[in-house]
């Protein structure tokens, strides 16, 4: 006869246990002391085994029934109930285990041996250290969806709308890369879209004006800070690369007597190594940093580390600080103003100037041809261009140059 919760609370402890059955081999066993505990009889392999599910009352009579049906249906499925609560248990315990910081160090380890670039590791790392003090010791099995949304609501209310965006797409890859391991079932960040306020798209600031330019050049010049950093300025204006490719630039990387500097795949976005003609005003800047810079592999070493490269905010800083706003000129700003100044000059094919940018076709076939293309006129380039802002720089009347007409 099943039992009933009046019936069970009435039991008293005996001499001996005794043990009131529900059927289905589900027993309440009164132990002496008077505690009550259930438990499940069944056969396994031939063996007459039991299950414990718990104390009463914290296990109560539906709770309790609920466990016997999932352990026949184990034995359904040819599992043994005690093996598997057992194996629960221990999931249970990896899972808890498993934090949100611990499963995040192991998704940059593994884009590390991918060979990503040591920009996108740097960003992957300053996006996370939005979220480590909320979710990192969390097991990342409990985090919900409501926990994440409150740590980006924290950045969208500092007016960071795109930075919030990308920790969403951050913590979601933090998540996949959990579900493959076996340490979650979803993704709680695809239940966030559209949650967050979008950014206003916005160009990077950059000066494209000829005059304005040399007026840029010239206060770049006179600037009092760390040499290495006035050095840095200078290079972006010449060369024109990502901030990211300069900032990390190795003393292996660059040939003074080829005068090439050749930038490794894993540190371009494109994944592609890349070659850049130095003209004979980087050269120049280059031997002179060499002179009183060699403590560290690094070009640009960060003063707090010979080991870590200087950060964007330091010349960020520097251009701030020599009087120009942010919504006026940044690093990445010397991309634009190279790429506007040499199209509107004529002289040279957009082609070669968008293998100087390290731009991506986007015809694969093209883009194969065309790889090794352009290089004789990208040095003729390179040192035009820099011919081009000695002149900016002094001041000189500057006059529009007019296309070559066939």
């Amino acid at each position: 006869m099943p039992l009933t919760d009046t019936a069970i609370k009435n039991a008293k402890a005996q001499a001996k246990v005794a043990k009131l059955s529900d059927g289905g081999g589900l027993q309440l066993w009164i132990m002496p002391n008077g505690a009550k505990l259930w438990r499940m009889a069944y056969r396994f392999d031939g063996k007459q085994k039991k299950l414990a599910i718990g104390p009463y009352p914290g296990v109560d009579l539906k709770a309790a029934r609920a466990a016997r049906e999932a352990a026949k249906e184990h034995l359904r499925s040819s599992r043994d109930p005690s093996e598997q609560k057992r194996l629960d248990k221990v999931a249970k315990q990896e899972s808890r285990a498993a934090t949100f910081a611990s499963l995040a160090t192991e998704l940059r380890e593994k884009k590390a041996r991918e060979g990503k670039a040591d920009g996108t590791l740097e960003k992957f790392d300053w996006l996370l250290g939005f979220a480590n003090d909320d979710l990192g010791r969390r097991p990342i099995g409990e985090i919900s969806a409501a926990e994440i949304l409150a740590v980006l609501r924290k950045v969208e209310k500092r007016g960071r709308l795109e930075t919030a965006k990308r920790l969403r797409s951050v913590i979601g890859q933090v998540f996949r890369y959990a579900i493959a391991a076996g340490k979650v079932a979803n993704d709680p960040t695809l239940a966030l879209r559209g949650a967050l306020a979008a950014p206003k798209p916005t160009s990077r600031a950059a000066i494209t004006d000829a005059k304005a330019l040399g007026g840029l050049l010239r206060a770049i010049d006179a600037y009092e800070g760390q040499p290495g950093t006035r050095a840095a300025l200078q290079l972006m204006a010449l060369l024109f690369q990502r901030p990211g490719e300069l900032r990390f630039a190795e003393w292996t990387e660059f040939d003074l007597e080829e005068a090439v500097w050749i930038i490794p795949a894993k540190r371009m976005k494109m994944r592609r190594e890349h070659h850049v003609p130095l003209p004979t005003q980087a050269v120049a800047i280059i031997k002179e940093l060499r002179e009183f810079q060699d403590r560290s592999p690094l070009l640009f070493p960060s003063l707090r580390s010979a080991s870590r490269p200087m950060s964007e905010v330091t010349m960020n800083a520097a251009l701030r600080r020599i009087g120009y706003a942010k919504d006026e000129m940044t690093p990445h700003g010397f991309r634009a103003s190279a790429s506007t100044l040499l199209n509107e000059s004529g002289l040279w094919s957009s082609d070669a100037i968008e293998r100087a940018l390290a731009h991506q076709d986007q015809d694969a076939v093209r883009r194969a041809y065309a790889r090794g293309k352009h290089w004789d006129e990208r040095v003729q380039m390179a040192q035009w261009w820099a011919d081009r802002l000695d002149v900016l720089r002094s001041g000189a009347i500057v006059l529009p140059i007019k296309a070559k007409t066939a």
